[in-house]
């Protein structure tokens, strides 16, 4: 055992490697087990030093301490397609830089639904375009709707998403307005399969959307403008350890720009003197804030914006 796990044991009620396996109900073969054991035992190591740094922000124990970072990288990061070119960008409506607000919450607000698990399937696009839309159907009409990611998954094809092996906010967006809408989470469930084939017809239409807006990139002003508008889909890159055990507090590591999953920002504002951005991500509540992140927000994380998160924001339009 590591020196630093055998001292957090005895002065903490710190998580067991039996007990994390019974809790997560993980189930190895034989062979399997001590190998598994070992890398849980190297990231509890690597989630204890870090915490003991006096960080703005925590990592915690949680369902992915038995993966190391490349296996992480590998079952929960790799679905979103980078843009190659943005045709719907064009002027923000609504607010400019002196009428922004100092914070937004759109999930205080009522505007966004339950955290969600997409599993192992790279469909995180699929997740941050319901979470858009069902931000934007929420403030045009009143009613907050769990949509189906499903049917994107299988019925978004012909636009350009690939299901489980990846896909596009904005093709996500495309095939809604093509479709003339998008029906309900318990219409048409989640299975973490495909693309199926394409089980929409006779499904109840639950949103609709007119059009989408590509943000300007590498602009907090733009990102903000748009937040404050309405949630927002978001692309970040989240195969680093920052964001596989993150739990709490205003992320501020470096965690680069080769955007590699999709998530859907809520608001912004400040905590601690950090500035931040709220995002909503698609690992279920058990993983980081009760499913969100924290990530940082200022000039000082580049033109890209920490883990990419200005390069590719965009909207639906109800």
């Amino acid at each position: 055992m590591f020196p630093l796990i055998a001292a957090a044991f005895a002065a903490v009620s710190f998580t067991t490697f039996d007990s994390w396996v019974d809790r997560y109900s993980k189930v190895y073969q034989p062979t399997e087990r001590d190998y598994r054991q070992n890398v849980f035992e190297q990231n509890l190591n690597k989630i204890l030093i870090h915490n003991s740094e006096g960080h703005s922000w925590m990592m915690a124990v949680n369902q992915f301490a038995d993966l190391t970072a490349d296996e992480f990288a590998a079952r929960y990061t790799g679905g979103y397609f980078s843009r190659k070119h943005r045709t719907h960008t064009h002027k923000l409506r609504g607010l400019n830089n002196l009428s922004l607000p100092a914070s937004v919450d759109w999930e205080s607000a009522g505007a966004v639904t339950a955290v969600k698990d997409q599993g192992q399937c790279g469909s995180c696009w699929a997740f941050s375009t319901t979470g858009s839309v069902e931000g934007a159907w929420y403030l045009k009409n009143g009613s907050l709707v769990s949509l189906s990611e499903q049917q994107l998954v299988d019925c978004s094809t012909p636009q350009g998403n690939d299901g489980c092996n990846g896909g596009l906010m904005d093709y996500g967006f495309e095939y809604i307005i093509s479709n003339k809408g998008i029906t309900t989470e318990d219409a048409y469930p989640y299975s973490a399969t495909g693309p199926n084939s394409c089980k929409a017809s006779g499904k109840p239409v639950a949103a609709t959307i007119a059009n989408f807006v590509d943000v300007p990139t590498n602009s907090d002003n733009a990102l903000m403008t748009a937040i404050a508008q309405q949630p927002v889909s978001v692309a970040v890159e989240a195969d680093q350890n920052s964001f596989q055990f993150y739990s709490g507090g205003v992320m501020t590591a470096a965690c680069g720009s080769n955007l590699d999953h999709g998530v859907l920002a809520v608001g912004y504002g400040t905590s601690g003197g950090l500035d931040y951005y709220k995002v909503k991500n698609s690992w279920g509540a058990s993983w980081g804030e009760n499913g969100y992140i924290l990530l940082g927000r200022g000039s000082q994380y580049g033109s890209d914006g920490q883990c990419g998160i200005l390069m590719d924001p965009s909207y639906p339009v109800v």
